[in-house]
């Protein structure tokens, strides 16, 4: 089985960090997978996404067109990526940044206010691992565990202090839906 899933946002906000990251913990797991980054000129503030391909057997493309998944980190990824998901596939959408109702029909949306959790926690750096976990909730390809150990394994050891944070980031996504809405 193969999975595509796109992470979009602007620079800054750990788009590319959340992909390494699937695919550190897909590669510890055995399976196939690529990781394609891309980003604008700007140091912070332009558009970054990422595609990760992870599957079972070998993969023939890294090319992506519609994948299986996307997250939404912000409303111009949301605009150009909702309607290239794949029917039946998930889109999770970091509605803190986005300020309109998701159009596309036959998928999957997750909405999950990314920035204020992260900001509940304690660091707003943490909501891509808020919408990771939303995921990876949403969508079986791995379990949070498998990320949790990704972290604890890539991580460089002086960033060591921050895998507490994350962790706890990562289940708050994973469970968000689970609370009842206020």
């Amino acid at each position: 089985m193969q999975t595509e899933i796109l992470i979009a946002g602007f620079g800054g906000q750990g788009v590319l960090f959340a992909g390494q990251l699937l695919t550190y913990a897909s590669m510890d797991a055995g399976k196939m997978v690529t990781w394609i980054p891309s980003y604008g000129p700007e140091m912070r503030g332009g558009t970054a996404n990422c595609t990760v391909i992870i599957s079972d057997e070998e993969i023939g493309s890294p090319l992506v067109r519609h994948p299986t998944a996307v997250i939404a980190m912000n409303l111009p990824s949301l605009d150009k990526y909702e309607n290239e998901i794949k029917a039946g596939g998930v889109l999770v959408v970091n509605s803190s940044m986005v300020n309109r109702s998701v159009a596309r029909t036959g998928i999957k949306v997750v909405t999950i206010p990314g920035n204020e959790i992260a900001e509940s926690l304690g660091d707003k750096r943490m909501t891509n691992m808020v919408l990771l976990g939303g995921l990876l909730a949403n969508l079986p390809v791995l379990a949070v565990e498998s990320i949790e150990k990704a972290l604890k394994d890539h991580l460089p050891e002086r960033h060591h202090k921050l895998l507490p944070l994350n962790y706890q980031a990562l289940h708050q996504g994973a469970t968000y839906l689970a609370e009842p809405v206020k």
